[in-house]
Parts: C-alpha cells; structure tokens; sequence
C-alpha cells in the first residue's frame, strides 16, 4: 500500500467518531448495519454521522450498499487490517512475526484498566441469560466480566442451550443457574452493566445492585414459546444471533470516551435491535 493512501486513512480515522464508528462496524460482520443503528448506538446526529459516513467511504474504510429502502454500512476489513498490520510491521522492527502477538481492531485495554463486568438477569437463569454470559466472555476478549443470573433460577442450564453453546465451540464447564441475591451480597463483583434479557424479570423488582451500575433491557423471547422440536429448535439459534449481534455492537462501543447518560441511551438502543424473522413470526 502506497504511504499516500495510508496517510489518507489514517487521516480519515482522526477523529473520535470515526474511531467508535470502524470498530462497530467491524464489529457486526460483513453484513454491516444500517445507518439509523449506527447513529443509535453511537449517540451520533444523524446529519452528523452522513458526514463521517462519507469521509470514510472516501477513504476506502467502508461500503455503502442498498438492501431494499435502507443503505447498510460494512467495514473495508482489509482496508483496516492493512492499517493495523502497517503498525504492527513498523513497531516490531520490520517482522511483524516476532511481535509477541500482533495489533488486532479490538485490542485489549491496558493491564491497569479494570474489566468491565456486566450481569445478565432472566427469570429462570437456563437459556438466554446464560448464553449472553457465554457471548459476551469470548467476544469480550478480557475487557469484559460477565455474569448471569435469575430470579427463580432452575436447577440446570437447558440441555438444549448447552449443546448449542458446545457446537458453537464455547466454554460451558462453569455455566450454572444462580440466584440474583449472589451479586447482592457484601463481596459480590462491583457490578458496571446490569442487562434482563427477558419481560418477567425485568418487571421484577430487582435486589440493591453493588456499584451502582446502568441498566438496560434487551428483551429477548422465550425459545421454549415455540411449539414443537423443530421450531423450538429453530428460536434456540434465532435467540444466539440475536444476542450475539446485541453484544457485537455493545463491545464495539467507545466505552471510556461516553459518558454515563451517553452510555444509558446507547444500552437502550441495542436493546431496539430489531429481532430475527422467525422470532418475530412467533409474536414473541
């Protein structure tokens, strides 16, 4: 890559929105997102947003593509990797391979910045509770503790969660039901994120939270709604991906550089994203 077309992307990315902006849409995958979910979870004008838009696809660090009425916006990712892989070849003196690891889009915070940890909450603690918990420690990548817990929590994490998580190749040895008075008590983790992933418990009233921390809610249906294994089925995965999109875009956040009532309205505009097809046929 020329240094012109480098300095011109990196110029691009000078400035705090465009940074938030890449590492969301990287975030969501190649599918990208539309603009109004953009500007949602950022917290950006959308007059604002059009204009970073613009600059950025200027500079060959996203696409725009039409998909019916809305224009969704994906990351250039060879665009960004070339960026990062340029910095990590220039700060390890030419071999990048001799890096002990390599400069990734979401790099780790520094070892004096505390991880922020985040408690999911549903009522029985055995589906969609525990695979945000699941979700969110992977794609967390260690910046980023996450709990889950239930207000009448059962007995055991469903079966059919487990085997999901299992083929999906995540950890599932200390996944267990438990009660929300666990993170209530004196020693409990200082909670930052307290997020219900279902109704019921988000009508409850909740115990005392350590921390002081912001709350949100993503509802997320009931797979076990659905009527028959197939369809049961078929909601269990519909659930996955819509958590995992959910927590895709919440760890792409600019988490230090927003402040609490920025960070409040973007939490409540995840939990806007709009459901799978299948979920919403179940009008659940």
């Amino acid at each position: 890559m020329e240094f012109s077309e480098l300095a011109a992307r990196f110029a691009a990315l000078a400035h705090p929105t465009r940074v938030a902006l890449i590492r969301l849409l990287v975030g969501a995958g190649p599918g990208g997102l539309p603009a109004g979910e953009i500007a949602a979870a950022l917290g950006v004008a959308p007059s604002s947003l059009s204009f970073h838009l613009r600059e950025m696809e200027s500079a060959g660090l996203l696409r725009a593509a039409r998909a019916g009425r809305a224009i969704r916006y994906a990351a250039e990712r060879e665009a960004v990797r070339g960026l990062a892989g340029f910095l990590a070849e220039a700060s390890c003196e030419g071999d990048a391979a001799s890096c002990d690891g390599h400069l990734s889009v979401r790099a780790p915070l520094p070892a004096a910045a505390r991880a922020y940890t985040v408690l999911f909450l549903c009522t029985r603690n055995s589906h969609r509770s525990i695979m945000a918990e699941a979700i969110l420690n992977r794609e967390g990548a260690g910046r980023f503790r996450a709990f889950s817990a239930g207000s009448h929590p059962d007995g055991r994490v469903a079966p059919e969660t487990l085997d999901l998580l299992r083929r999906l190749e995540y950890p599932v040895a200390g996944l267990r039901p438990k009660s929300w008075d666990e993170f209530a008590r004196p020693g409990a983790p200082a909670l930052d994120f307290v997020i219900t992933v279902c109704d019921a418990a988000a009508g409850e009233i909740c115990p005392s939270w350590p921390g002081q921390p912001l709350a949100a809610h993503w509802g997320v249906p009931d797979p076990t709604a659905a009527a028959g294994p197939a369809e049961r089925g078929r909601a269990l995965s519909d659930v996955y991906r819509l958590l995992a999109r959910r927590i895709g875009v919440f760890v792409t956040l600019p988490h230090r550089s927003l402040d609490r009532l920025g960070l409040q309205r973007s939490l409540d505009a995840i939990g806007l994203l709009p459901r799978e097809p299948h979920l919403a046929m179940l009008g659940v």
